[in-house]
């Protein structure tokens, strides 16, 4: 049995799951998300917690059980306390506003670079020079960060660029110029 699949998903007062077809629907504080669960998953609810059943034990059935549960798991994670990912900006005159929910970027190009959130994602700026990613859908949250981070990934020599808050960007050295003399 799957050590991840097995595991039930606890659900907290205040989550709704349902179940047509295929399509599952978990609604909860900070909003719904809905999602296309694999045919050949079963889900079964009981006195507060959800269970994911695979029909065998082939490799391709245990691969979809983990990916199954953590999909859902993710889903009442996201409705009860949400996602965010933290992004922090460095290089001279680099830098991050609100204009409403537009994020708009300083990032040494000619032109300021603007970001609009898609429907469910927030943007905070705390300083100008980090900015956060909030949201229910974890994929969602993920994808909008990469997203930013993708319009001015941090460079190899000096380190300038976005990156996510705690990501370490191995640093290369420069050119060592003539050593020894020249010929």
């Amino acid at each position: 049995m799957s050590r991840i699949g097995r595991l039930p998903i606890p659900l907290p007062a205040g989550v709704e799951v349902s179940l047509e077809g295929r399509a599952l629907r978990v609604r909860g504080p900070l909003g719904t998300l809905e999602r296309k669960i694999h045919p050949e998953m079963q889900l079964e609810q009981s006195s507060g917690e959800l269970r994911i059943i695979r029909p065998t034990d082939e490799p391709r059935h245990r691969a979809l059980h983990g990916l199954t549960r953590s999909l859902v798991a993710n889903m009442v994670a996201g409705v009860t306390t949400g996602f965010t990912k933290g992004l922090e900006i460095s290089g001279v005159g680099y830098r991050a506003q609100l204009q409403g929910t537009k994020l708009v970027l300083a990032l040494g190009y000619s032109h300021p670079v603007e970001v609009d959130a898609p429907e469910g994602i927030t943007f905070q700026v705390e300083t100008p020079t980090r900015m956060a990613v909030s949201g229910a859908d974890k994929e969602l949250v993920g994808q909008t960060a990469a997203y930013i981070r993708s319009r001015r990934k941090p460079e190899p020599y000096k380190g300038k660029g976005i990156r996510y808050a705690g990501e370490v960007v191995l640093r290369k050295a420069g050119k060592a110029g003539k050593v020894g003399g020249a010929k």
